[in-house]
């Protein structure tokens, strides 16, 4: 189908169906994205929008529909015959292999051979043309694994330029970047664009898409239910599309009551990170961790959780003084929400059931006894305060969204009832309507019910996201460069001054 002006669209996608055995994950869709243009995908997890870019990569084949590239039939065998087409990949989990140098990533797959041999000289001429016509400054020589995360998404980037790719999607690209790598990315998408390539975008980031992108699609439970030109439409109306309804404030407001000293962390110093570090933590309070990436928030986190060990300071958990393993931890009352869900956070090979209650096992059968049955009850019921998308309690966690997974990793917390929350980034790669109920869940985590006697926890939130941190953080602290600043009233914090306190030019009063 051409446009107004008789050019085709440079892909087209339209019809697609896929489904697997009884459930249809794509039904219908249609999606559109013109030469030259960033077009924003955007959906809530469990949407289509993985499996209908599996299709386009040639990961998947559709079971109906049709895809056009410049007006011509496109329908990829596998991944590599997509990228031999011009459509490339870059997944939020970067694909690279790390022992080996930017130049042999770059040409993966597509080497350039002088006979039966590769041609090294020629693949180091091709990887600098491509990392030139980014405008960065890398070397082909060296190895990935030596590479920042803002570098390796630039490797990846230069991948899909090595082979003249028409179509770049980029999955959540900015998901474990700083600011800084952030709005080198955003330059390089919009080099892209005026070299005619088009950008698929996808991202829970609504800001990001306003920002970013020239027209937006949005899939709902497998379908395109709306779209259009973003700078015409507010985020709020692209976040009801969504969801399917207006959202409700996305920070939810409580009047604070806070009571004793749950957590007293007094300099404490880790192997490396952090440097320095002191806070209490009270109960009913969510006091929030700002920083850059590399500042040492995480490791504070571990070190206080017990899986980093303590070079200096001391820690207080309730009556419980000194270091201690992550087992006692739990046992004092302290869960910690990994931000590495797949390595540290979840057991991506067991069922949802299995991994929610490993924690609790005491109350769910006799003793040394579990019952299938107590079990499946006690996590459908945070399935459905979370609104866990999946079949039932006994699916595998590894065939879960990114985003489900971390909902998954989040009950299980809530439901070991622990005194102490430890969140390192707990909504990275969740939609805005899970957004909600997340901070939701968290606010009354805090709050407690009196009138049912759950008692108010105490929440220690890292997150990257400042507006985050600013809506649904009591309190304050920044950490720059290992050393944590002493917190104060989220009401005395802007993002501005947030941002100057991590970059080390201004210092918390």
């Amino acid at each position: 189908m051409a446009s107004a002006t008789g050019t085709p669209p440079r892909l087209l996608m339209e019809g697609i169906e896929k489904r697997f055995g009884a459930t249809t994950a794509l039904r219908g869709v249609r999606l559109e994205v013109r030469p030259g243009e960033v077009h924003a995908l955007v959906g809530e997890n469990g949407a289509g929008k993985s499996t209908l870019m599996k299709v386009l990569s040639g990961a998947l084949i559709a079971d109906a529909g049709r895809m056009e590239l410049d007006g011509r039939p496109y329908r990829p065998s596998n991944p590599l015959d997509a990228r031999r087409h011009g459509v490339a990949m870059i997944y939020q989990e970067l694909s690279l292999a790390p022992h080996l140098s930017v130049a042999e990533n770059i040409l993966l797959g597509v080497e350039p051979h002088r006979g039966p041999w590769v041609s090294r000289r020629r693949m180091r001429a091709e990887a600098s043309a491509a990392l030139r016509q980014l405008g960065v400054d890398i070397s082909p020589e060296v190895e990935v694994r030596r590479l920042s995360p803002g570098e390796r998404q630039m490797v990846e980037i230069a991948r899909a330029l090595a082979v003249q790719a028409r179509v770049v999607v980029l999955d959540e690209p900015t998901s474990s970047l700083s600011g800084k790598d952030s709005e080198k990315l955003f330059a390089l998408i919009r080099r892209m664009k005026s070299q005619g390539i088009s950008v698929v975008y996808i991202s829970h980031f609504l800001e990001e898409v306003q920002e970013i992108s020239d027209r937006f699609t949005v899939l709902r439970d497998g379908e395109t239910v709306g779209g259009g030109e973003t700078a015409r439409t507010r985020p709020r109306e692209i976040a009801a599309m969504m969801v399917g309804r207006e959202v409700a404030e996305l920070y939810p407001s409580a009047e604070p009551r806070f009571g004793e000293v749950l957590l007293d962390v007094q300099g404490l110093a880790g192997r490396k990170k952090p440097q320095s570090a002191s806070l209490a933590l009270r109960r009913g309070e969510i006091l929030g961790i700002a920083g850059l990436v590399g500042a040492g928030r995480t490791e504070l986190l571990r070190t206080i959780f017990g899986l980093d060990s303590i070079r200096s300071g001391r820690i207080r958990v309730g009556a419980y003084l000194g270091a201690a393993s992550p087992r006692q931890r739990w046992r004092q009352g302290m869960g910690l929400l990994s931000e590495d869900r797949k390595k540290e956070g979840l057991a991506p090979g067991l069922s949802i059931a299995d991994n929610l209650t490993l924690p609790k096992l005491e109350n769910l059968g006799p003793p040394g006894v579990v019952l299938p049955s107590r079990q499946a009850a006690a996590c459908r019921r945070w399935i459905d305060a979370l609104a866990i998308k999946c079949r039932s309690p006994w699916q595998s966690v590894g065939t879960l969204s990114g985003g489900t997974q971390q909902k998954v990793a989040l009950a299980r917390l809530l439901y070991a009832d622990v005194d102490i929350l430890l969140l390192d980034e707990p909504t990275r790669g969740i939609d805005v309507g899970s957004k909600a109920q997340i901070y939701r869940m968290i606010v009354d985590a805090a709050q407690g019910d009196p009138a049912t006697g759950k008692r108010a926890k105490g929440v220690l939130l890292v997150s990257s996201y400042l507006p985050e941190l600013l809506g649904v953080c009591h309190s304050i602290a920044v950490m720059c460069r290992g050393v944590l600043g002493p917190p104060r009233a989220a009401s005395e914090w802007t993002e501005h001054r947030l941002m100057l306190a991590a970059t080390g030019q201004e210092e918390p009063q």
